[in-house]
């Protein structure tokens, strides 16, 4: 299976200085943020993978850098081939625009209050002068509404079927590449399961691809094909979902996974992860994750560890194997 998507060594970051007469008067340097730091993946045509890790951790910044939202400030992102930010042909730059959507978090935020669903639907469509009669309600449809709501206000409907409208809208385009940002995490659980499941189906009848951002790993296990694990804009682990789970590499992923809620175990305290994220503008050297690993040595605090590989997994720490032997003979 060919790779709908590459991203190879992208690095974006963020002038977060004060304005320049402060800085004058103050006598302070320029500050920048770097919200992803190196990042190289691929994504696989009509799969699904998965971008997890706590908040500020670069995931949805890659999200928006791929549907050319934020331009990268190094290294590329392709889709089909085809680098949006470099690509000088505008007919083959709006062509490539037209198979990507994006699925925000916020259903209500991302729908504009003033126009009804019909038109909130066939937007993308008409801005383009395609055809727009009866497209709307047959994708209302199709995501488990009635062609009737297409009369209504995103106000009438509650939150999980706001987010139906919003599948409905990325799907109006015939994409075949939808990044999905958060897209469950303002609903209920029950409601959550729905939405999930509809997109589930929605890949396998329409082929298409999928790249998921969340922070909720239970969420990921059943909806990826291949999970990445960022932290502070670095690719730290990246594996299927059940090497990932039975067998994390990374320190990072091993927490994470440790204090995810479990069904086996109600009533029970689950492990807080220890520390806090180091400030962005100014990250540790060495392995980012070294000022709250257990593991940590001079050298992850002196030395950035490569994303390599090891069997099924890909994983970015000095110590990988290690650990593992360790952790082997502790359950053993």
């Amino acid at each position: 299976m060919s790779a709908m998507v590459t991203i190879r060594n992208l690095t974006r970051t963020f002038d977060v200085s004060k304005p320049w007469l402060n800085r004058v008067l103050e006598r302070l340097p320029k500050q920048k943020l770097t919200a992803v730091s190196d990042v190289s993946l691929e994504i696989e045509e009509k799969s699904v993978y998965a971008l997890v890790g706590e908040s500020g951790s670069g995931k949805s910044t890659i999200g928006k850098i791929l549907v050319g939202l934020l331009p990268p400030s190094a290294g590329e992102v392709r889709v089909e081939g085809v680098d949006l930010a470099t690509e000088a042909d505008p007919e083959v730059r709006e062509e490539l625009r037209s198979n990507i959507q994006m699925i925000f978090q916020d259903p209500y935020a991302s729908l504009n209050p003033r126009w009804r669903v019909k038109d909130v639907i066939v937007e993308p469509v008409k801005v383009r002068g395609g055809k727009t009669e009866g497209l709307a309600e047959k994708l209302l449809e199709q995501v488990g509404l009635s062609a009737e709501d297409a009369g209504k206000f995103p106000h009438q409907f509650s939150g999980g079927q706001r987010q139906r409208i919003c599948v409905a809208r990325a799907l109006a385009s015939n994409p075949r590449l939808i990044v999905c940002d958060e897209p469950t995490s303002a609903l209920d659980v029950s409601v959550q399961a729905q939405v999930l499941n509809l997109m589930s189906d929605l890949k396998d009848e329409l082929g298409l691809t999928y790249l998921f951002i969340s922070h909720d790993l239970t969420v990921v296990r059943h909806m990826a094909d291949r999970i990445g694990v960022l932290y502070l804009g670095q690719l730290v682990e990246e594996a299927d979902p059940d090497t990932l789970f039975e067998t994390p590499r990374h320190p990072y992923t091993q927490m994470l996974l440790e204090a995810a809620p479990k069904l086996d175990s109600f009533g029970a305290t689950e492990a807080v992860p220890q520390g806090e994220i180091p400030d962005p503008i100014n990250p540790p050297p060495g392995c980012v994750f070294n000022p709250r690993c257990p593991f940590a040595t001079d050298r992850c605090r002196s030395e950035r560890p490569e994303l390599r590989g090891m069997g099924e997994t890909r994983v970015a720490c000095h110590h990988a194997e290690e650990i593992a032997e360790k952790l082997a003979l502790e359950t053993a």
